[in-house]
């Protein structure tokens, strides 16, 4: 198959009428160009100019036969590479997020609300899982952009960086006002109907270990996979929440839970965000992760 260089040599040529004004449009050499059309004609087998006083013409048995077919060729060829570039310059298409619920609540939302009304006609698709379901996604190429509790010790996808502290706490309404306003011993609570997420949960699984590490167990009375739910349950009194203190900061700041403050404090966590490795990110998907940094 020739090479499309060589067409597109033979077009500049054609239009130019001069090997010289060809050479200069397409920043190659006069020699260059001269050759490129030997290479062509020889290719082709046949002749496609006749070299005049006044520069090059399109042979009557060649030149002029394919010239109107390489210009469309070759117009299409420029219509897709401009069709290819504006994709990769316009938000258009399909991103998909996967977080948590409570990381799409109270993280995202303002990042997804700003980013709608800056590019609405993306279509957001939010895929709700944990740490472990995020990473599934992004592995199977089934999700663009992922958050997901650090840290993360997997080379098959991307960690670009920490996106939001998590600073674990341990509230309470006031049915628990004997525990306020001072520093307990963490083991104290052990006593206490704590309320804390499924075992299943990083979350969960970092407050344990770390426990665990301080020889000190913590037994919630009631697991649950909501965090909101959670929330709930503390502000009916229903036991002491371990919670970010990021999570339930309006509750706090409204007075319908207390944060009660304990020796060792629970060590702060981190949401990463995570990307597919190894994938081209399109436009879309960098506008959005331009609106995070």
């Amino acid at each position: 198959m020739v090479n499309l260089e060589l067409y597109r040599v033979f077009y500049t040529v054609a239009k130019c009428g001069s090997l010289t004004k060809a050479a200069e449009e397409l920043y190659i050499s006069q020699p260059a160009v001269s050759q490129a059309v030997k290479q062509l004609e020889n290719q082709l087998g046949g002749k496609l100019f006749n070299r005049t006083h006044r520069g090059m013409e399109l042979s009557d048995t060649g030149g002029k036969q394919i010239f109107g077919s390489v210009e469309a060729a070759l117009k299409l060829l420029t219509e897709a590479e401009t069709k290819y570039s504006e994709l990769k310059n316009t938000a258009t298409g399909v991103v998909r997020i996967c977080a948590s619920d409570t990381v799409s609540t109270h993280f995202l939302l303002r990042y997804i609300k700003e980013y709608h009304e800056k590019y609405p006609n993306v279509n957001l698709i939010l895929q709700n899982g944990t740490s472990a379901e995020t990473i599934e996604l992004l592995k199977n190429k089934k999700g663009d952009i992922g958050f997901v509790n650090l840290p993360v010790d997997d080379k098959d996808i991307n960690l670009s960086n920490t996106v939001m502290r998590l600073h674990d706490t341990f509230v309470a309404n006031e049915k628990f006002a004997e525990l306020f306003g001072k520093t307990v011993d963490l083991r104290l609570l052990q006593d206490y109907p704590l309320l804390m997420l499924e075992l299943t949960t990083a979350t969960r699984q970092a407050i344990i270990n770390f426990a665990h590490s301080q020889g000190i167990h913590l037994h919630p009375e009631i697991e649950l996979a909501s965090l909101e739910l959670m929330t709930e349950l503390a502000k009916n009194g229903i036991g002491i929440a371990c919670i970010p203190r990021e999570f339930v900061r309006h509750e706090l700041e409204t007075g319908e839970l207390k944060e009660i403050k304990t020796n060792p404090e629970l060590p702060t966590r981190a949401i990463g965000l995570a990307l597919p490795k190894d994938e081209e990110l399109s436009f879309a998907v960098r506008e959005f992760l331009n609106l995070l940094r």
